[in-house]
């Protein structure tokens, strides 16, 4: 799976890839060269006292390391941008994946998940990129020009190399061997830290008004141990490499300057070609060295690559039309047929064969007990889910035959937990149409009844807006979210509980001003309170995902027993009359 990902997203830089092996393999050629020029210099030139030999050869060898130099910069430069573009590519790719996904994938990997393949095992890959443009290119390249170069200068020393190198092998992958269970395990624990924190820091107020910090700061500290002690197995055994090898080099310098000095005392052998051949199995040791190095972190950039790939290879359940409708000449009629939902490994659907027509300009509500399936029934109009049975109609049109962006633009959705993005206040409003002015801000803002407070903010429509929302009340919220959905002007407005966080009269206002002001829009309206849905054209009542009443308040006051029992736990008897 590495490979195949690396095959594909580096294949847009193959031009930088191709200038990142000339330019090592100039280096490698140039740093294999200069050792044997060393050898003559010493040879030729220090024992014979010949100074212009030296200064001859002593500037070709200037020469060359300036270049060696110049040629390595240069590589190691196309390879971080090799690196970096790939990161942002691959970033890219995840984000775009992620964003046609329904909430039935998002929920399967979950956020913290998302949120670790993205930045985490990104990096993994990514460093796996830059190590190899850096040093697994030249690697292969010095081990063998190495070991041809060491036997062109002495055959009769080369049974030292043909020890040293097997045993650093065996030393470093029996070390490797047990570092790579130790990276595997490693990105699951980040999950954990990345999900840990993340609920702890969306759940502030919930933690702090059950007095549970101390639960939870141990909570953290025990997700935080499980990467800690992770780390410091793999640490721990990481660090031998460093001794081993460098016990394994030293001992081979030893043994090639005492076996070669018998051979320089016997005239066999001269001090340059000793000086050059063990200069050629330091060369070939580093690369071995820099191949195991690579060796350990490809298993967990394998890991992560594997991560990756799934993500990118799942397929949304929402599927785009092959040959979508691009034009609707409705005004925002809404129709379900036979619809059914169930959600994957249920027991039973969500749904169960809802019927109903939303005729343009009117107002449909839905009420019903928790976990009726209101919410899912609302997320199949935008096409958040797609129904698993029926079909759900927009103007006519099975909303799967649409082009989304048709769809999407058709449809206010006011969500039941209103999230606003950091910016401002007129940011956050022209989400949906950046051309708003100024006038139609304070408009929607009037109709959402919010103006009163955003007016009393010293940058008006420029005030800040953190993340979230979290300097605004929840009705504050609520009502910028539904201010934001009328500033796009859709056909259609869906309230998901958009108004559970109103008081009583405050949600009046609102709902006479949307009477008042967005008469041609069809609005479907999910409530609990039924003070909120008392004048709706038509109300259904869900329950265990079926309707089981519809009609207006009157109607349903008579008729329907559930709905009755809703009524009469929420209002007094005055006020029902």
């Amino acid at each position: 799976m590495l490979l195949k990902l690396l095959g594909t997203y580096l294949r847009p830089h193959g031009k930088l890839l191709a200038g990142v092996i000339v330019f090592q393999l100039i280096q490698s050629i140039a740093q294999l060269w200069l050792p044997s020029l060393n050898a003559d210099i010493i040879d030729n030139g220090v024992l014979k006292g010949d100074t212009g030999y030296i200064v001859q050869y002593g500037g070709i060898m200037l020469a060359v390391t300036l270049g060696q130099v110049i040629c390595s910069i240069v590589a190691v430069y196309f390879g971080a941008k090799v690196a970096m573009s790939l990161g942002r590519d691959l970033r890219g790719g995840i984000f775009h994946t992620v964003g046609t996904f329904s909430e039935r994938e998002v929920a399967k990997f979950g956020a913290p998940s998302l949120i670790t393949r993205t930045t985490n095992d990104v990096q993994q890959v990514q460093i796996l990129v830059l190590m190899t443009c850096t040093m697994l290119v030249s690697a292969p390249i010095l081990a063998v020009g190495g070991v041809i170069a060491a036997l062109q200068q002495d055959v009769g020393l080369s049974w030292i190399l043909a020890i040293a190198v097997p045993v650093m092998l065996i030393s470093i992958a029996s070390i490797i061997i047990r570092v790579v269970p130790q990276f595997r395990s490693m990105q699951k624990r980040i999950d954990t830290v990345n999900r840990v924190l993340r609920e702890q820091l969306q759940g502030i107020r919930v933690v702090r008004a059950f007095v549970r910090e101390k639960v939870e700061t141990d909570r953290f500290d025990l997700a935080n141990r499980g990467v800690t002690e992770t780390a410091l197995r793999a640490g721990r055994l990481f660090a031998l490499v460093f001794p081993v090898v460098t016990l394994i080099m030293y001992s081979t310098s030893v043994a090639v300057q005492w076996f070669g000095a018998f051979r320089i005392n016997d005239g066999t052998l001269q001090v340059g070609t000793l000086n050059a051949f063990m200069t050629y199995i330091m060369q070939i040791l580093m690369a071995v060295m820099m191949a195991s190095f690579m060796s350990i972190m490809i298993p967990r950039a394998a890991v992560s690559a594997d991560r990756i790939s799934e993500v990118l290879s799942t397929k949304s359940s929402v599927v785009p039309p092959i040959a979508p409708v691009t034009q609707l000449r409705g005004t925002g009629t809404i129709e379900l047929r036979g619809v059914s939902f169930a959600y994957p490994g249920a027991d039973s659907p969500v749904l169960r064969r809802l019927d109903f027509t939303a005729s343009a300009g009117t107002t449909t509500a839905i009420i019903g007990s928790t976990g009726a399936g209101k919410t899912t029934l609302v997320n199949l109009l935008p096409r958040l889910f797609d129904a698993t049975d029926g079909e759900v109609l927009v103007d006519g049109v099975d909303v799967r035959d649409l082009e989304p962006d048709l769809l999407w633009s058709r449809i206010g959705l006011i969500p039941q937990k209103a999230y606003l993005f950091s910016g401002t206040i007129a940011s956050n409003l022209r989400y949906g149409n950046p051309d708003a002015t100024d006038d139609e801000l304070w408009t929607a803002l009037d109709i959402a009844q919010a103006r009163d407070f955003v007016e009393e903010t010293p940058e008006k429509l420029e005030g800040s807006v953190s993340q979230g929302g979290t300097n605004f009340s929840g009705g504050q919220r609520q009502r910028l979210a539904i201010a934001r959905a009328l500033v796009k002007k859709p056909e259609i407005l869906v309230f998901d509980d958009s108004f559970s966080a109103l008081d009583t009269a405050t949600d009046a206002r609102l709902r006479r001003a949307l009477t008042k002001n967005v008469r041609g829009t069809t609005r479907i309206v999910v409530a609990q309170r039924v003070s909120t849905i008392i004048d709706a054209d038509q109300i259904l009542v869900l329950e265990h995902g079926e309707i089981v009443g519809r009609g207006t308040h009157e109607e349903l006051l008579k008729s329907n027993e559930t709905y009755a029992e809703i009524v009469d736990s929420q209002l007094k008897a005055e006020e029902v009359a």
